[in-house]
């Protein structure tokens, strides 16, 4: 299978793409969509975070669980909504640490985070795809095994990336990541059952700046403007 995504990612990844484990993916998403389950985010979106954050230009990563399930959200980068869809709970409450780490003002009605990956931060889920309004429907079908391989690539062959790990998923998700080569920040996930439980004031935004300065790495502008 020809996997289309970004050329740094398909060198590091090529010997996942050849594996059972990855080519049983293909064959159930193959299925599925034959036989007419809706599956999200489209299928040109599925490698969206890869083919708009190469792994040479990757500062920061973000790590999500799984796509959302509704309509015309979901298109391949964790938090993040299409152009047009009100931002989720999880993602305004975001904008509100951002607003409040580094006093800026953050949009109401505008969820498309592009602009990030297109600076270097990853927005990585755990699950590439999921199957309309079924939540998780796609946990165990593989992809854990192949974000896991993402995470490992960027742990060995990158230095200085900042991680960020929100929830006990994400936290369990990087729990291997070399904290002496890579700044590893974490807190409460951003959702309304728990931001007020150690997400607000972690200040997460700054913190991704100021090592990346330190280490002679361009900061992250956070601040996003609606297109």
């Amino acid at each position: 299978m020809d996997v289309k995504i970004s050329a740094g990612w398909k060198k590091a990844l090529s010997n996942e793409f050849k594996k059972d484990y990855f080519l049983g993916i293909v064959a159930l998403l193959k299925n599925e969509i034959e036989s007419k389950q809706v599956i999200y985010p489209p299928g040109s979106h599925i490698f969206n975070a890869f083919n708009t954050t190469d792994l040479k230009d990757v500062k920061v990563v973000i790590i999500g669980q799984d796509p959302y399930h509704g309509p015309n959200q979901a298109h391949g980068l964790s938090f993040s909504v299409q152009n047009g869809i009100k931002p989720p709970p999880s993602l305004v409450n975001i904008y509100k640490e951002i607003e409040k780490d580094l006093g800026i003002n953050m949009p109401r009605q505008y969820g498309d985070l592009t602009q990030w990956a297109k600076q270097g931060v990853l927005l990585l889920n755990a699950s590439l795809t999921v199957r309309a309004n079924q939540p998780n429907s796609h946990a165990g079908i593989g992809w854990q095994i192949f974000t896991d391989a993402v995470i490992n690539v960027l742990n060995t062959q990158k230095k200085n990336v900042v991680f960020m790990l929100w929830g006990n998923f994400a936290k369990e998700k990087g729990a291997h990541i070399d904290e002496g080569r890579h700044l590893v920040l974490k807190a409460m996930h951003p959702s309304p059952f728990a931001a007020d439980k150690g997400f607000f004031g972690c200040r997460h935004f700054s913190k991704a700046n100021e090592y990346l300065v330190k280490n002679g790495i361009d900061p992250i502008d956070w601040i996003i403007i609606e297109q």
